[in-house]
């Protein structure tokens, strides 16, 4: 009798290393563990096991959490059915977390899935072999708790006596036998930097400056890409390299610092003074990342794929709220989309007029509804909403666009380069937006002013003030929409000044 062909396991070599260390070698730690991992499957050949050639290997990641990208990998293939066993050198390469390790067991539950770690011979699918495991995982993770106390301990006595312990060495220096010294190439860059930045009192200016020196981190020859550098300064690392006290000779641990071994590379004089102007544009600072809650928080993006952040200004008492391209935020402007900053009010009530009007939303639901609900991801550009859509939504296609026109402030009357008068946008929309909150209110649809301010995140004085924009005259609200408006007509002059019978009107602005 003949006997039957075992059915092929598609096998996932998964290998870790903890540091950089030793990933420079020619033969490292995570071609030994895929070495062993190829041997042991090698001798399963006759159950039909099978290596998969698709590498997973995370270099310099650490076994205490599950953001590595080879082990997301690894998931996402599971998921989609490409592998039936996975193969480590030790248990500890997968994960030195019990947390961590129950989720894994549980994912790998639901697909069937087998997991062989070549040195710990174990079977997941009974109740002893995960007692096992998860003895033997405890034990792992008390060993990575009390290495790492060690180690905090060892660095925190080592820089308290002024002795660099590893770690990213900064632009201007170089390790050499455990010390930092000087690189006097990049030390001059490290001036550079902090003399334009007195000069340029600006984080803006400064990473215009440093783009067109050509002036970037440090770079790095390391296999690790994360780790390489040389990548053009944004507004956080720049602040971070501005307020680092090894510059001036010092080196810290825990909040303190202490006098270091290492030679400084700024006087005390310039770091006091770059310290005064970082301190001084902090506080002068008029417009600030928004702290409460914006209903587009994490969901919209400019058409670059940039992540726009809530923002606001005050004046005159009134709050207005923007949504800022991160790009801007981190100072690379020419990496925007075509719309870096947009009101919030404007485009929060743009997406959700259109999701009511085409998901047949009644006035019940609240806006911070809706966004929660219905929204996965917007994304801006100047002409167009492009919306996509969640599966509670419940439409045919999840994605669709929908018209949306960027205003950019303008005076009353706009004039073409071919000498057409265009209606001025900003004036248009604040018509049309007086009405349809006028309509609101007749509609019973908001109780009070206050209740409507409150829907578009507005103060009710602001609101009352645009609401006479309802109240202009046809011919005078004629007159805007064909861009024949008097030049003495103004944004500012209608909410706070125009009168509300036309006859007065007409006499305030010349018609």
């Amino acid at each position: 009798m003949a006997s039957s062909t075992p059915k092929t396991l598609r096998c996932a070599i998964y290998t870790r290393k903890s540091t950089e260390h030793g990933l420079e070698l020619e033969f490292n730690s995570l071609d030994a563990q895929r070495e062993a991992c190829e041997a042991y499957i090698k001798s399963q050949a006759s159950l039909g096991w099978k290596v998969i050639t698709q590498p997973y290997d995370d270099p310099a990641f650490s076994g205490g959490n599950l953001e590595r990208p080879a082990l997301r990998r690894l998931l996402k293939d599971i998921d989609t059915g490409k592998v039936d066993v996975i193969v480590v050198y030790k248990i500890d390469r997968l994960t030195r977390s019990l947390a961590d390790f129950a989720k894994l067991v549980e994912a790998f539950d639901a697909r069937s899935i087998s997991f062989v770690a070549v040195t710990q011979q174990f079977n997941t699918t009974t109740s002893m072999g995960r007692l096992t495991l998860n003895v033997l995982l405890s034990f792992a993770q008390f060993e990575r708790e009390l290495s790492s106390e060690r180690v905090r301990d060892k660095v925190a006595a080592s820089r308290r006596k002024g002795k660099w312990t590893g770690g990213t060495v900064p632009l201007g220096y170089e390790a050499r036998d455990k010390k930092l010294v000087i690189n006097p190439t990049e030390a001059e860059t490290v001036r550079t930097i902090f003399r334009r930045y007195i000069e340029l009192k600006s984080f803006g200016r400064l990473v215009v400056d440093l783009d067109k020196r050509g002036i970037v981190t440090k770079r790095r020859n390391t296999k690790v890409k994360k780790f390489n550098g040389g990548i053009p300064f944004t507004y956080g690392p720049l602040a971070h390299f501005l307020k680092n006290r090894i510059y001036v000779g010092e080196t810290g641990h825990g909040g303190k610092w202490y006098p270091g071994e290492h030679k400084a590379i700024i006087d005390r004089k310039t770091f006091d003074k770059v310290q005064e102007l970082l301190a001084s544009s902090k506080t002068k600072r008029k417009v600030k990342r928004s702290e409460s809650g914006a209903l587009l928080m994490g969901k919209l993006f400019d058409d670059r794929g940039n992540a726009m952040s809530p923002s606001f200004s005050s004046k005159n008492g009134a709050r207005y709220r923007f949504y800022v391209s991160s790009a801007i935020l981190r100072g690379r402007k020419n990496d925007a989309g075509s719309v870096s900053r947009v009101s919030a009010t404007n485009i929060e009530q743009a997406l959700i007029n259109a999701l009511r009007e085409r998901l047949k939303i009644g006035q019940a639901v609240t806006n911070a509804d809706i966004v929660g609900s219905f929204v996965s991801r917007a994304e801006l550009s100047s002409r167009a909403i492009k919306i996509t859509a969640t599966p509670a939504a419940k439409i045919r296609s999840n994605k669709f666009s929908i018209p949306w026109q960027m205003f950019q402030p303008s005076s009353a009357t706009i004039i073409e380069e071919n000498g057409e008068r265009q209606p001025d946008a900003k004036l248009v929309q604040a018509i049309v937006r007086a009405h349809a909150w006028l309509r609101d209110l007749q509609n019973n649809s908001f109780d009070t002013v206050e209740a409507l301010a409150a829907s578009v995140n507005l103060h009710p004085k602001l609101v009352r003030q645009e609401l006479r924009y309802a109240f202009l005259s046809p011919n005078i609200a004629g007159a805007i929409f064909n861009g024949d408006q008097p030049a003495t007509l103004s944004l500012v002059l209608i909410p706070k000044t125009l009168p509300l019978t036309w006859r007065d009107q007409y006499q305030a602005l010349g018609f």
